[in-house]
């Protein structure tokens, strides 16, 4: 067979709703010839596999498919890549009304023919038994035909066959009215489950529609509006005050606020200005801005953000694969049961056969898995969509159940708990005013590419200093100082080292030297000459909200640690100032040891810029990456905080308790109705109708329950 001839296929698959129709479908596909590498995505109705379509036509495939009652339709083919999550790609029937789709046409023809029964049975009496089973069996046809076609395909115990079988029975025994009821009863249940999935997708679709349609380039004859699909790397379009950005860029030109809350979940404007980056979908305040397009609709932040969670929602959750791995088992137990139930008391006690057949019956009826299959993949899709909507991402399932079992939290410093780049802190003025200091040494600096002149330049700018005319240039002794002469003389910028090299130290200055670097700073001397005019205290600080995260995560009961490869007295100095214990000096090795060491305690989630850290990322139960989008950040580790914020970790790590929470409410509903209705059906309590109606009920509670989550507010505050 040649390589050639496999190709991949994809299709939007619509009316999958659960767990259950991803696995009839996938156990329907598996055995033609030609198809491989299968993947059904229920929660976005999509279906991907490897094809030689010289053994099996994609024709077939769709007719596989349709049998099991569900309708194929091909993706575009520009949205196969990130392509598929731009809004072009949105499927066409999104907005389609239920009496539209199929499910909502099954509820209406068994509606109509059960109320057609009921009205010939009240006009002709005599005729009701008869009625009512032709309402049953017209009703129950394209049921059993879905049954058939999936006990063919490899899907034997479906919830058709259960219900089929229910059916039939219920006829058979003389049931017919009650049989017509529980058809009409099923279809609903079918109608509200896929109801309730299409609120579960809704959080992908609104990401989608967070873009715009349309982007204002600027063209050769002036400015014109082209789809945002045909954007190219390198165009200027104009954004307009009120408007969307239409894709990544970076301003070249004005200066404006832009609200980036349905991007990073961040609540304040941010002010942008040229060479700001700016992602899609932000909106833009009261300025205008020209930008330059970095990235393509298929590849920017909004298309990277729906692909990390729309794989995300198709992989499964430990706690996923084992309730698959025993609903597998489950339901054929169940259907044992039930004949048991039928037959045992009739053979062995002489019971009526026509009660406990009836019995049985309702216990097959309740026995559907339906509501347990669904019970952790909804919890988990809405926890991961509500973390989006939040700049907090999840890559999956399992990194979100692992995120609340965590009993530890380590961060890299610098970059992470750290802005990552130095702040000065403390200007000292041995000779002159502090602003004389600060301003001379930044004359000296300016032009330097060193970070701790960039940071002294960036302070005379801030508090608006004028900055004295440099004559010739600076002169750099590497390691040792800066040298520039000014209109009173040669000024350096150096290290302690260099001013003690220069001229003599006092121990008044001394001191200051000892207290800045006690307190994990680096001192730089300003000198004229051999005079020292004063000191500069520079420390790369922490981000404003460090200490807060820090804080949440004590109250959520976890222990922070900070590793890092610093030296011990700028460690300790920011970890008493943030509250958390510290390990410093660390080579990437010992850091990996180090992570080793607390795996042992319990889970552990490690936090870093998602570039140095990236073996300590990997070698964590989980890890978090810091970053406002980019690549690394959303590549590297099992989650990304878009906010950039430190209180991040303590929001994910109590989403994901509060998703396991959600999981464990929905496997007890599930298996507690079951459990119930099992007792009322062996006394005689339960019909058939109430006992479908109990399965259908607990499928959308359990769904219902799930989509809580997209409204969760629980984050801990900081105490």
């Amino acid at each position: 067979m040649a390589a050639e001839a496999i190709g991949t296929l994809k299709l939007r698959v619509e009316g999958m709703d659960c767990g259950a129709c991803a696995l009839k479908i996938e156990n329907a596909l598996k055995r033609l010839p030609g198809v491989s590498d299968i993947n059904v995505n229920y929660g976005l109705e999509t279906l991907s596999l490897a094809l030689d379509e010289d053994r099996t036509p994609r024709e077939t495939i769709e007719a596989r498919i349709r049998s099991l009652g569900y309708t194929p339709a091909p993706i575009p083919q520009e949205s196969v890549s990130f392509g598929e999550h731009v809004p072009s790609a949105q499927p066409e029937n999104t907005d389609r009304a239920w009496w539209r789709t199929r499910k909502g046409q099954l509820v209406l023809t068994t509606g109509a023919l059960l109320a057609a029964a009921f009205l010939i049975a009240t006009i002709r009496p005599t005729l009701a038994e008869w009625a009512y089973v032709a309402a049953a069996a017209l009703g129950l046809a394209p049921i059993a035909r879905r049954a058939v076609a999936g006990a063919r395909n490899g899907t034997p115990f479906s919830i058709e066959t259960l219900m089929s079988i229910a059916a039939i029975g219920a006829i058979a025994i003389g049931a017919g009215a009650e049989a017509a009821v529980v058809v009409f009863l099923f279809a609903v249940g079918e109608l509200l489950e896929n109801v309730a999935a299409g609120r579960a997708r809704a959080g992908i679709e609104g990401l989608m529609k967070l873009v715009p349609r349309v982007a204002r380039v600027e063209r050769d004859k002036g400015i014109s509006e082209i789809p945002v699909e045909q954007l190219g790397i390198g165009d200027i379009v104009v954004v307009r005050p009120g408007d969307r950005v239409p894709s990544d860029g970076e301003v070249i030109e004005g200066v404006s606020e832009l609200d980036e809350a349905p991007v990073t979940g961040e609540s304040v404007p941010v002010m942008k200005e040229t060479g700001s980056s700016v992602f899609a979908g932000s909106i833009n305040g009261s300025g205008l801005l020209r930008v330059r397009i970095t990235r393509t609709a298929v590849d920017n932040t909004i298309a990277r953000i729906i692909h990390l969670v729309e794989q995300a929602q198709g992989s499964k959750a430990p706690t996923a694969r084992f309730i698959d791995r025993f609903s597998t088992y489950y339901t054929p137990a169940a259907m044992l049961t039930a004949g048991l139930i039928m037959v045992i008391p009739p053979l062995v006690f002489g019971a009526e056969w026509s009660t406990w057949i009836y019995r049985g019956l309702a216990t097959l009826l309740i026995a559907c898995p339906c509501a347990l299959v669904i019970s952790t993949p909804a919890a988990i899709a809405s926890g991961l969509a509500a973390g989006a909507r939040r700049g907090l991402l999840i890559k999956g399932g399992a990194a979100l159940e692992i995120l609340g079992k965590v009993r530890t939290v380590a961060f890299d410093k610098t970059g992470t708990l750290t802005v990552g780049r130095p702040r000065v802190t403390d200007v000292l003025a041995v000779d002159g005013s502090e602003a004389e200091v600060l301003a001379k040494a930044a004359a000296v600096e300016r032009g330097s590419s060193h970070p701790l002149g960039s940071a002294i330049v960036e302070a005379a700018e801030a508090r608006g200093l004028d900055l004295p005319k440099v004559f010739g240039g600076a002169a750099a002794t590497a390691g040792k100082a800066v040298i520039a002469r000014l209109r009173e003389g040669f000024v350096s910028v150096g290290s302690p080292r260099y001013a003690a090299e220069q001229a003599d130290i006092s121990d008044q200055i001394e001191a200051q030297l000892r207290s800045l670097e006690g307190e994990g700073k680096t001192a730089v001397v300003v000198m004229a000459g051999k005079r020292i005019l004063g000191l500069i205290g520079l420390r790369d600080e922490p981000r404003e909200d460090a200490a807060a995260g820090v804080a949440k995560l004590n109250a959520l009961g976890i222990r922070a640690v900070m590793l890092t490869g610093d030296n011990k007295r700028t460690a300790a100095a920011i970890a008493g100032t943030l509250g958390l214990d510290a390990k410093a000096e660390l080579l990437p090795d010992a850091k990996l040891a180090e992570i080793g060491a607390l795996k042992e305690h319990g889970g552990i989630a490690m936090v870093g810029d998602g570039i140095n850290d990236a073996p300590a990322l990997a070698a964590a139960s989980v890890g978090i990456a810091m970053g406002s989008g980019t690549d690394v950040a959303l590549e590297t580790a099992d989650a990304a905080l878009l906010k950039n914020r430190v209180t991040g970790v303590a929001e994910l790590i109590a989403l994901s308790r509060a998703t396991l929470g959600n999981i464990w409410q929905n496997i007890g509903v599930a298996l507690g109705l079951k459990a119930i209705f099992l007792a009322t059906t062996l006394t005689g309590t339960t019909t058939l109708w109430m006992a479908i109606l109990a399965d259908t009920g607990a499928t959308v509670l359990v769904t219902m329950n799930a989509l809580r989550l997209l409204r969760f507010r629980g984050y801990p505050k900081a105490p």
